[in-house]
């Protein structure tokens, strides 16, 4: 049977470099690999590429291949030579093992960072304007203060771990159709530490670190709302081979107020007034969240009036200034009058008439434009 080009299977040109033809073969072998392509020709095919790969990957094959062509790599025939060629990263993503490389129990003995930890706090409306200390309670791993980590009664020290003798990984020879393939695990007695605790601490029972009870103090800034999260750096879980602690995050759920709104960092106020103050004016007191203030209503005020008390709102995160507080006039119409009530309004309908006039525009679009949309 006719060899088809190396060049031609892979799908690059002569002059391609290798990065370009690794590139290439990882495609395919991907494609091709019968795990994954379920086809009956795709064995066949991943065949093909992985043979052209072993050529072109090898400088001194390639030389020979485009020399000689086929002949220059074929020898006395038989399948092409892989042990040199390095397909662990490959094969490692396909099967979960390498070529016989050291690279996995490099990366499981890699420092990592501890596990993130994090709570809700629940925050009064002021707390959340004026910011507030808090007091934090919660439960966390630490490094174990009689073993120092290492897991061991004080005096004695982990051991090589007998089924993996100390490497942290356990190897088997696997045949496949690209020839013998090594097998690389981590090793299930020691988890790929390559040591094993013989004599375990008696306060942490061999596991390193200790449960603990932690409070801790934190600022809350002023501002803040629902859903904004605070990060407590290295308060979380310890890290393991060295790694950093993880973080712990704290998440604000602040409590609604009887009657202020907050609007991104204004605060909305719904106030009533009775039909004189609005009529013939008045000076009432208003309540903010720094306490009463003096509010001026000119006579005529109609309902729905925006009245912006400025600075009274919510203070800007990490910047300065506040919002505003905006407060909207509600007319109140009394419901119950007596005699006296009674005769006064019908002495000013008497002088008011009887005629109607209909609105020009509809009254929540009117609202709508005063508070911005």
């Amino acid at each position: 049977m006719t060899q088809r080009d190396y060049y031609e299977i892979l799908g690059v040109n002569r002059s391609a470099s290798p990065d370009e033809i690794k590139t290439a073969f990882r495609g395919l072998a991907r494609k091709y690999h019968p795990d994954v392509n379920k086809d009956h020709t795709a064995e066949e095919q991943f065949k093909e590429v992985g043979e052209a790969y072993a050529v072109l990957s090898d400088p001194e094959k390639r030389a020979a291949y485009d020399r000689y062509g086929h002949a220059g790599v074929n020898g006395m025939g038989g399948a092409p030579d892989f042990s040199n060629v390095d397909l662990s990263d490959l094969f490692s993503e396909f099967f979960g093992f390498g070529m016989g490389g050291s690279r996995g129990r490099k990366t499981r003995n890699a420092p990592r960072r501890g596990q993130d930890l994090g709570q809700k706090l629940t925050l009064t409306f002021e707390e959340s304007v004026f910011g507030v200390e808090k007091v934090l309670e919660f439960d966390r791993d630490e490094t174990c203060t009689a073993c120092r980590g290492n897991g061991s009664e004080p005096g004695n020290s982990p051991g090589k771990c007998s089924s993996c003798d100390g490497k942290g990984e356990i190897r088997q020879v696997r045949q496949t159709f690209l020839g013998s393939m090594v097998q690389v695990a981590t090793c299930p007695t020691c988890g790929g530490s390559g040591e094993v605790v013989t004599h375990p601490c008696k306060q942490c029972r061999g596991r390193g670190t200790e449960r603990k009870h932690v409070k801790k103090t934190v600022a809350i800034p002023a501002g803040v709302d629902t859903g904004t999260q605070i990060r407590l750096a290295g308060e979380g879980q310890p890290g393991a081979n060295g790694g950093p602690n993880g973080n712990y995050y704290v998440e604000m759920d602040v409590k609604a107020h009887a009657f202020f709104t907050r609007r991104q960092n204004d605060i909305l106020l719904n106030l009533n007034i009775n039909i004189a103050q609005a009529v013939l004016g008045a000076e009432i007191d208003v309540p903010t969240v720094d306490g009463k203030t003096k509010l001026k209503i000119p006579s005529g005020t109609q309902p729905g009036k925006v009245f912006t008390l400025r600075g009274k709102g919510v203070p800007y995160l990490k910047q300065s200034g506040r919002g505003d507080e905006m407060v909207f006039i509600n007319v109140e119409i009394p419901q119950k009058l007596d005699e006296k009530q009674r005769q006064l309004f019908e002495q000013l309908a008497a002088t008011l008439g009887t005629e109607v006039k209909p609105q020009d525009r509809n009254f929540m679009d009117w609202l709508k434009e005063a508070i911005g949309g």
